[in-house]
């Protein structure tokens, strides 16, 4: 395998400062859950790389989906190779190579706009053409050689027997769709790999569904965008920090067939979230009321949140799929903002009580 360090991709520029100094007194540990969203993960990328520039902020666990996957991978292996600072790094490389790949991927609606750009067109119909074959071909017919641009950009940036090793500091958490059963699967440990992270991210109408020991995997995004219960069962901390990436409401009615279909597909992916935080919003009722004794798995969760939803409500479908270098690190930029004004407001409230009002965010 060659070096993931010593690679040297196109590089989206990006500052490292030294990371805020922090004395063991003054250190919260928390729990990620990244949410997936194509290229808009690259919002997360700046939530991450803020929090691993922040001394007082342990990681502890990670569940992620889809994107946020990669996400979580990356930052996980960064962590058990060289702490903060590789994780940052790790990241940036991701990032850049990402963009690389998408600069003549046929799979990536740019491309069409390049091509028509080289041919002198002015107009190019590239996402409703990308999207009309999405709809008439199936990934085995319009992709039968099973083509898919991250493979190489994760297999670059990340090595995977890093994740295996019970030594990890970072503690990762895939969720994926078993096709056949249609229930959430969540790789860990040992079945933490390259497939299992491109299975989580697996969008059905692109790319043919990942095997994995005999089973088929699509997006995990349809069970768990991401899952809070592996956070709950596995890790320590009571603080999730909840990286949304799709926005949970839209003021406007959408009436477009492009636009219904893009607001299907948010509450689809959200709609795991919801349930999970019922579930949590009801549990710390019961906690709290004392009708359930708390100890083991049972703890009251604090739940936090770092979103745009501003943002994210202007860019539409299409940008989901734009891997293009100056798009990316304006969403770096944001996430990087956004992360440092949650840090801001919350940090002395991690460990204390929750900053979102569940109830009224998402119940």
């Amino acid at each position: 395998m060659k070096s993931k360090r010593g690679a040297q991709p196109g590089k989206l520029d990006t500052a490292h400062p030294s990371p805020q100094q922090a004395s063991a007194t003054q250190q919260k540990t928390i729990n990620l859950a990244l949410q997936g969203g194509g290229a808009h993960a690259a919002f997360a990328w700046g939530v991450l790389d803020r929090l691993l520039e922040d001394e007082r902020i342990n990681i502890e666990g990670i569940s992620a989906t889809s994107a946020g996957g990669m996400n979580g991978a990356c930052v996980a292996y960064g962590m058990a190779i060289g702490g903060r600072q590789a994780a940052r790094t790790t990241l940036s490389d991701f990032w850049g190579r990402v963009a690389d790949a998408a600069c003549w991927s046929p799979l990536q609606p740019s491309w069409y706009d390049r091509l028509a750009r080289n041919w002198g067109l002015e107009w190019s119909p590239s996402f409703p053409a990308f999207d009309m074959i999405g709809r008439l071909l199936s990934p085995y017919e319009f992709n039968p050689l099973h083509l898919n641009p991250l493979r190489d950009a994760l297999a670059e940036s990340v090595d995977f027997d890093e994740l295996k090793k019970p030594t990890s500091p970072v503690r990762l958490f895939l969720a994926a769709t078993n096709v056949r059963t249609g229930k959430v699967k969540i790789f860990q440990g040992t079945e933490i790999c390259a497939e299992a992270v491109l299975a989580s991210a697996c969008l059905p109408f692109l790319f043919q569904a990942v095997e994995i020991d005999g089973e088929h995997y699509w997006d995990g995004g349809y069970t768990a965008n991401p899952a809070i219960f592996p956070l709950i069962y596995s890790c320590v901390s009571r603080d999730v920090v909840v990286v949304h990436i799709n926005p949970i409401e839209r003021l406007e009615l959408p009436r477009t067939a492009h636009d219904i279909l893009n607001r299907v597909n948010e509450i689809s992916f959200n709609s795991s979230l919801m349930r999970e935080m019922r579930v949590i919003q009801f549990c710390n009722e019961m906690i709290e009321s004392g009708q359930l004794e708390q100890g083991g798995r049972v703890k009251p969760m604090l739940i936090h949140a770092i979103s745009a939803d501003e943002l994210m409500m202007r860019l539409g479908t299409k940008s989901k799929l734009n891997a293009e270098r100056s798009f990316l690190a304006y969403l770096r930029d944001h996430g990087r903002s956004h992360a440092d004004m949650w840090l801001q407001a919350t940090f002395e409230n991690l460990g204390q009580r929750s900053t979102v009002d569940i109830q009224s965010r998402y119940l």
